[in-house]
């Protein structure tokens, strides 16, 4: 009496006696996954790695499959697209630049702001509901001819000096808070130094990511506390970041480097300190608060520079 013959449950023409050591359905070679215990069935491999909790950093972020920095590089190519973009229309800068309160006469020069505004001229700035820029600001840099640093041009080492600190600093950071979390930890770092540069200074424009990097910088040195790590090369590291803000106050916008180092000291705090059982929410209430804390500011000095 012959056997009965059995064929893949896939493959219905495929003849095979290997069946799956979990469902025990019949697979043929192409339908085999190795297991620790025989093979098993695509179905049955796919249905194990959903039961799988996905490995997760100790800040809650999902342990990315590729060890590619994708935000990272996503945000240096933005700010280098936004610079050629003002190489060719350097109006842009103008137009998009973290600027506070200021005038626009009909030459198209701006003007510093007078309360109340001018006739014949137009009031820009957050001021005017210009809200894009605290943000727009910070993907822009000074031109090659925007400023200077004693006899060397400023304005392309701007935006040289922001990327090799993102590129440097980024990486190690979204390894560690994931790609969510880094990406908002970097927005409202830019967006707390255009906010501080508003409230301090106002009358000035403003460009650069230095705001996020800063950010950056403090969310590095909290993350190394939080893991245990040596802090003596990282003390190190911040100090000289605290120097160079120091000494970039003289033709750059340290309102806005302070800004963004406090406020990316704050969201990482509690992205590190969350209580593991609620840890998502309360990361997310807090980025949250910070932001409602961030747009209550501008509102006020906006009411009290119109007021």
């Amino acid at each position: 009496m012959e056997a009965a013959v059995t064929t893949c449950y896939r493959h219905p023409s495929y003849e095979t006696y290997v069946s799956c050591t979990r469902c025990e359905r019949f697979i043929c070679p192409d339908c085999m996954r190795e297991a620790a215990v025989g093979h098993h069935c695509v179905e049955c491999v796919k249905e194990g790695r959903r039961s799988i909790r996905a490995a997760r950093t100790v800040f809650g972020g999902a342990v990315p499959r590729s060890a590619v920095p994708v935000v990272t590089y996503v945000l240096m190519g933005l700010n280098i697209l936004a610079y050629l973009a003002e190489l060719v229309r350097p109006g842009i800068v103008d137009r998009f630049a973290m600027t506070g309160a200021g005038l626009a006469g009909p030459d198209g020069v701006q003007y510093v702001y007078e309360n109340g505004g001018v006739p014949g001229f137009d009031v820009i700035g957050v001021v005017d509901g210009e809200w894009y820029r605290l943000l727009t600001g910070a993907f822009l840099h000074l031109p090659p001819d925007g400023s200077s640093l004693g006899s060397v041009p400023f304005g392309a080492l701007h935006i040289v000096f922001n990327m090799y600190a993102l590129w440097n600093l980024g990486r190690v950071v979204e390894e560690q808070l994931g790609r969510v979390r880094y990406l908002a930890l970097y927005l409202l770092s830019a967006l707390g130094g255009s906010v501080l540069a508003y409230l301090i200074a106002p009358l000035d424009s403003v460009v650069g990511a230095s705001g996020a990097v800063f950010g950056l910088a403090a969310s590095f040195y909290v993350i190394n506390r939080r893991l245990g790590r040596d802090m003596q090369a990282v003390n190190r590291f911040m100090a000289g970041f605290l120097v160079w803000m120091l000494i970039s106050a003289a033709f750059a916008s340290w309102q806005a480097h302070l800004g963004g180092l406090l406020t990316g000291a704050v969201v990482t705090v509690v992205y590190a300190y969350a209580p593991a059982q609620r840890r998502a929410p309360v990361q997310a209430a807090g980025c949250v608060v910070l932001l409602a804390v961030l747009v209550l500011l501008v509102v006020l000095k906006s009411s009290a520079l119109t007021g």
